[in-house]
């Protein structure tokens, strides 16, 4: 065959080579392929190596990330922001509280937010809750209306899934809906205790925050609603099947959330469950005194020695 279309042997393998695929990489491409769609191109190139990591396949991220520019299989991104909160209200509003926390097992510190969804011809609210130990979406609730009865549904849902012991901080931001006297009823009856975020401070409650983006980028961007049922049909699927017991959350090590909480709550031999710690802050002028050596004394005339 060479000698007939005048070409060297050479030149014949080094065009074999060429366009014959690797057979290995062939199955590494369908497996990431298989991966992303599973997820519906939820995943980065991150968490594409850790799901093949935990089918037993070892890849460098950088090839998984060369391989899923290649065949045009990158994570859809989306950035808004809107900003929802109502903190200008006559309401109590109360210490924060999870600032100040170290969070060492589940239903210890929940967190909770609001965020809104455009459909074609309305604007719905919804309300979760979260676990703050585990990441895990313990309750949520849609509605129609930006008041408090959407974010009192999200957090009856995780009462009565959770059955929260006494002693729980549930942390928030400022809003109206959080400070109402309803809200804060709820809590107490269930004897919880409120925490909220500074004004204008969303870094409070950045775990939410976080949530809500994920959220918002991997399932509401993604997809045109037909309208209010369709969409609530989606965020059931999306809240209590994929992102609780499949999606793995890079701040877990890469498990769910679901996976997560199951090892936190098995029992260890011989260990005992920790409770959360609290820490204080010191004033600033005493952290300034206790690190600055002490100078001239104030007087009435001014500035210099006592007396």
């Amino acid at each position: 065959m060479c000698l007939l279309a005048q070409v060297s042997r050479a030149s014949y393998y080094r065009h074999l080579e060429e366009v014959a695929p690797d057979e290995a990489e062939m199955a590494i491409r369908v497996v990431i392929q298989e991966v992303v769609l599973t997820h519906r191109r939820r995943y980065g190139y991150r968490r594409v190596s850790a799901d093949l990591r935990r089918r037993g396949m070892i890849l460098n991220h950088k090839r998984v990330l060369r391989i899923m520019r290649e065949d045009n299989l990158l994570a859809i991104r989306y950035r808004k922001f809107i900003l929802t909160t109502d903190s200008q209200h006559d309401c109590p509003v109360y210490l924060n509280l999870a600032a100040r926390m170290t969070v060492t097992g589940v239903n210890q510190l929940w967190v909770a937010d609001i965020t809104y969804i455009r459909l074609r011809a309305e604007f719905v609210f919804l309300a979760v809750v979260l676990d703050r130990y585990s990441r895990k979406a313990i309750g949520w609730a849609l509605d129609r209306s930006l008041s408090a009865k959407v974010a009192m549904s999200a957090l009856q849902q995780a009462i009565d899934r959770r059955q929260p012991p006494p002693g729980v901080v549930h942390h928030s931001d400022r809003g109206t809906q959080y400070a109402s006297a309803d809200y804060i009823s709820i809590l107490q009856a269930n004897h919880m205790t409120p925490s909220m975020s500074r004004p204008a401070n969303p870094y409070d409650n950045a775990a939410c925050e976080s949530f809500m983006k994920t959220l918002k980028q991997e399932e509401i961007y993604c997809n045109q609603y037909a309208d209010y049922n369709e969409l609530s049909a989606h965020l059931e699927d999306f809240l209590d099947t994929y992102y609780n017991r499949q999606r793995l959350h890079s701040a877990l090590g890469y498990q769910t959330p679901e996976e997560f909480e199951h090892a936190a709550t098995a029992p260890a031999s011989g260990a005992a469950p920790q409770a959360a710690a609290m820490k204080y802050f010191a004033p600033k002028d005493q952290k300034q005194s206790s690190q600055e050596p002490p100078g001239p004394i104030p007087t009435a005339a001014g500035t210099g020695p006592p007396p």
